[in-house]
């Protein structure tokens, strides 16, 4: 041990610590200023700067033993406060800077250190700056955060004053389609709001850490495991296995269609018999620290009989492949299509046809905050685990059985997370978590590294798809046949409905009349399948996109043209045969054309031999909600201060407490109450009832109608007969109802069939996307310059929110046309080897192009608007990349080597 006089915040503090600890372990854990986030811990991510004797440093991978006695270190607690922000963290908050957050203060510090010595930077010093620091977020695009840092130059300046800067409401007071700062923002830009792992470290002193031991093959068969010696290792308290696990140690898939050969429950909490992946969790270590639990998982035994891993769909379907879960076949559920005529005929008199395979990987979803909980019983004995859960009725289902538990002796609460994307659709740690808690009866806590993040979550799941059109000598699609691999993983849960997205958005967007595929989901032993933005459509949209633009290059139209003929309009049904809520279409593409032509003009012009300029257009289509007759419940109450509104509309970084805000403050305009006095109470299932998962772009639509109807009722109670309104005193003296409960249902939605024909959503989003790219045919790698999307969302909510998911949805996509990938376990293993985009990987020119057609089934007109945006952003660089050099890539991503292999045999013949 060292001691250290250390001057933080401009405040002396002397540290006794460990040489070999990091700096950011002692700011957190011993000084608790846990503002100082750790994300990645290997200094790949920033979200630990801190600024150390001037110096912006990653304190993640800074010793102590390097930290000079008499080091000044500023870290965002010495930045401003939520009192007296400074103005970087309000710039931060007006341009909704601070999504998920988990990066803010990261970004804001090395922002600090930017202005420290540069006042007056270009966009692209900013750009420059943060990628030197490996400042990394995934949630923003980063195109907001240039734009902070550039106002908050102009204050520091003197070009601005904090006032201006500041957000103002309208005069009418309206929030409702504004640029209201989220509730949550102020903490979050100045660290005071406490993620999982800022919770689990002040936890109370009895609390264990958890460690895990972990599968290092693919597919085995569990012959023993032995804890004996890890028993009798220091601090350690317990050592878990299956053996000690009181309920069925499973979590249910809840199975979605009869027709799926597996029964749900096939994920082991604990590995019992077989290990089915790299990464399973076969044991858990509850000791004192967290370094005693991990050295004793060490020393846990387990003996394997290693077996066959069927890494991907065709090795598992192959003759001699064994079943992965003996008794369920590796092919566990089909999903056909069936809309219109035969097609067979129909092909063999189309003008022209044409067909093509595509494949779209595992994309890893690579949050800046690791998978992070904690359990304890609480003072009504209930066990009570907190986590980044984006479903806590739903996981409360999914695991109570496994656990063993009653019901209700069991609560989840959502802490805020630093960002899912989809990955919390499913339950990951809570099961261990309660299995801790139950066995040991102590407070736990269980905090990822990157690589189980990694290696541990679920991943998209893979398609493997061939894909036929026939057309008209016009180049109207006819007929459409479609034939689609589902790569699941291991585990069933919601592979059945994933399919059945192949159905519902291969060829989605366009009056398709005819239409014949199938669709199946596979067993494997890679990383198992779990939802990922946009669920389903990247990989659906991916292939008809790309094939739409063989279609028009086969018959000489321009590709933004040949869509234009197809796209939806009066008369014409989804895949699945109903029709879509609006037809806005034809007008995005209008919209858009003008940007079109002036981009291919451009692409034109700037060509050269070296570097090639290309522009690519797709569509993208989602569905707000799940499938048939969703539904969502909150509650209103009248307080003496306000409302108070109680949901479990997850928050995962997209804004759902500006979405619950806006939506209930629009809601009770007639009581002219400010935001102010609209108190959130949210995602805790002892206290707020089931509005359902955040996922499927669902919330705002289906929770934003409950929270509209209820905010009606409150209201109509209030309302005297002469138009003006009780208040709380007057409600309680006349005896009228303070709190009511909004309820919601899709009723006229209906599930797809077993053709896949039905009316799954009552709203859809729809966008058209444009890429600008360089691609330099000497290395082959490509450089997406430009992205433009002329997208319809319905009535925007609030303008921060739904420009952040663009911005960030799209750059999504960017990493998955180019980059992003988990195939080789060993390879895919960090922010970096998985192909994260930094900034400079991302264009600062992305462009919102909005209409806003009310939607008949949305609050206030409203759709959702989250997975818009990574529905097929990468078709449109794949099509770029074909208009600059002349090479298709159909299987992702298109890594230089890949495009520099197709640019070789066509180098004379299209760069001239």
């Amino acid at each position: 041990m060292e001691k250290k006089n250390l001057k933080v915040n401009g405040m002396n503090r002397t540290v006794i610590a460990d040489p070999e600890a990091s700096l950011a372990d002692v700011l957190r854990e011993q000084m608790r200023l846990t503002g100082t986030k750790k994300g990645c811990g290997m200094a790949q991510c920033g979200a630990c700067s801190v600024i150390m004797d001037g110096k912006v440093i990653r304190s993640c991978a800074t010793k102590m033993r390097k930290v000079e006695n008499g080091a000044e270190i500023t870290t965002i607690e010495g930045i401003g406060t939520p009192e007296n922000p400074h103005p970087i963290q309000l710039a931060w908050m007006v341009h909704g800077g601070a999504q998920c957050g988990f990066c803010a203060p990261g970004f804001i510090v090395s922002a600090k250190g930017l202005l420290d010595g540069n006042s007056n930077p270009t966009r692209q010093d900013v750009r420059d700056w943060f990628q030197k620091h490996r400042n990394a977020c995934r949630c923003t695009g980063y195109k907001p955060l240039v734009d902070a840092v550039m106002d908050a130059a102009r204050v520091l300046r003197g070009e601005m004053s904090l006032e201006t800067l500041k957000f103002k409401l309208p005069p009418d007071g309206k929030v409702w389609g504004g640029k209201f700062p989220r509730p949550s923002a102020l903490a979050k830009v100045t660290g005071t709001c406490d993620f999982g792992a800022d919770l689990g470290i002040k936890l109370p002193p009895d609390a264990l850490r958890m460690a895990l031991v972990q599968a290092k093959v693919s597919h085995a068969n569990i012959l023993s495991i032995d804890t004996t010696e890890a028993g009798k290792m220091p601090g350690v308290y317990k050592v878990l296995t299956h053996k000690d696990v009181k309920g069925k140690n499973r979590i249910t898939g809840l199975i979605t269609f009869p027709t799926n050969k597996g029964d749900g429950w096939d994920r082991p909490i604990l590995c019992d018999t077989k290990v089915y992946q790299y990464g399973d969790a076969i044991a858990v270590v509850c000791a004192d620290t967290l370094d005693h639990a991990r050295a004793a998982a060490e020393k846990v035994k387990v003996e394997l009989e290693v077996l066959p891993a069927y890494m991907s769909a065709p090795a598992a379907m192959a003759d001699d492949a064994i079943e992965i879960h003996p008794g369920t076949p590796n092919v566990y559920f089909e999903q056909r299509i069936a809309k219109g005529e035969d097609t067979g005929p129909l092909m063999e008199k189309a003008a022209v046809t044409v067909e093509d395979e595509f494949y779209v990987g595992r994309q890893p979803h690579l949050p800046m905050e690791p998978d992070v909980g904690f359990a304890y019983f609480d003072d009504e004995g209930r066990l009570t685990i907190h986590s980044k859960s984006i479903g806590i009725h739903l996981h409360h289902a999914m695991i109570c059985p496994g656990l063993g538990i009653e019901p209700e002796k069991l609560r989840l609460v959502q802490n805020p997370a630093g960002g899912t994307f989809g990955y919390k659709f499913s339950p990951t740690i809570e099961a261990l978590l309660g299995v801790a808690c139950m066995a040991t009866g102590r407070p736990v806590f269980l905090n990822f590294d990157y690589h189980q993040q990694i290696t541990y979550t679920g991943k998209r799941s893979p398609f493997f798809v061939k894909l036929k059109y026939g057309a008209d000598k016009d180049g109207r699609i006819i007929a459409m046949e479609s034939d689609w691999t589902v790569d699941h993983g291991p585990y069933s849960e919601f592979g059945d409905l994933l399919t059945l997205r192949g159905a519902q958005f291969i060829g989605a967007g366009y009056g398709i009349p005819n239409i014949r595929g199938t669709g199946r989901t596979v067993c494997t032993n890679h990383a198992w399948g779990s939802a990922f933005r946009a669920y389903g459509s990247p990989q659906s949209e991916f292939a008809s996109e790309v094939l739409m633009d063989e279609l028009a290059e086969k018959i000489g139209v321009d590709p933004l043209e040949l869509r234009y003929r197809n796209v939806y309009r009066p008369g014409d049904t989804t895949p699945n045969g109903c029709p879509p809520d609006v037809y806005c279409l034809p007008e995005l593409i209008d919209l858009l054309r003008p940007r079109y032509r002036e981009a291919l003009e451009k692409a034109r012009q700037g060509s050269t031999r070296d570097c090639r300029k290309g522009v690519g257009i797709s569509i993208g289509i989602y569905g707000c909600g799940l499938d048939g007759p969703d539904s969502s419940e909150i509650a209103v109450e009248l307080t003496p201060d306000g409302v108070t509104v109680f949901s479990s509309w997850e928050d995962h970084g997209q804004g759902a407490d500006m979405g619950c805000l806006a939506t209930a403050h629009e809601g009770l305009r007639p009581l002219r109450i400010g935001p102010d006095k609209i108190k959130l109470v949210m995602n805790d299932t002892a206290i707020t009832p089931n509005s359902g998962p955040a996922g499927g772009s669902r919330s705002q639509v289906v929770t934003g109608q409950a929270i509209r109807v209820g905010c009606e009722m409150l209201v109509n109670a209030m309302k005297k007969p002469d138009g003006t309104f009780r208040t709380y005193d007057e409600m309680v003296a006349g005896k009228i109802p303070l709190r009511y409960s909004g309820k919601w249902t899709a009723a006229a939605c209906v599930a797809c069939d077993g053709n896949a024909q039905g009316n799954p959503f009552p709203v859809y989003m729809y966008g058209v996307f444009m890429a600008e790219v360089d691609v330099n045919v000497n290395t082959g790698k490509t450089q997406v310059t430009g992205m433009t999307c002329a997208a319809d969302v319905g009535s925007i909510a609030n303008r921060l929110v739904v420009d952040g998911q663009m911005y960030g949805g799209i750059v999504q996509g960017i990493g998955l046309a180019l980059s992003e990938d988990f195939e080789d376990l060993k390879k895919h293993a960090s922010l970096i080897g998985c192909g994260l985009p930094y900034i400079k990987d991302a264009p600062d020119t992305i462009n919102i192009l909005y209409l806003e057609t009310q939607r008949p089934n949305g609050p206030f007109g409203a759709a959702g608007v989250g997975e818009l945006p990574l529905t097929s952003p990468h078709a449109a660089v794949i099509n770029a990349i074909r208009n600059a050099c002349g090479v298709r890539i159909t299987r992702l991503p298109a890594l230089p080597e890949k495009v520099l292999a197709g640019v070789k045999p066509t180098l004379f013949t299209n760069l001239r």
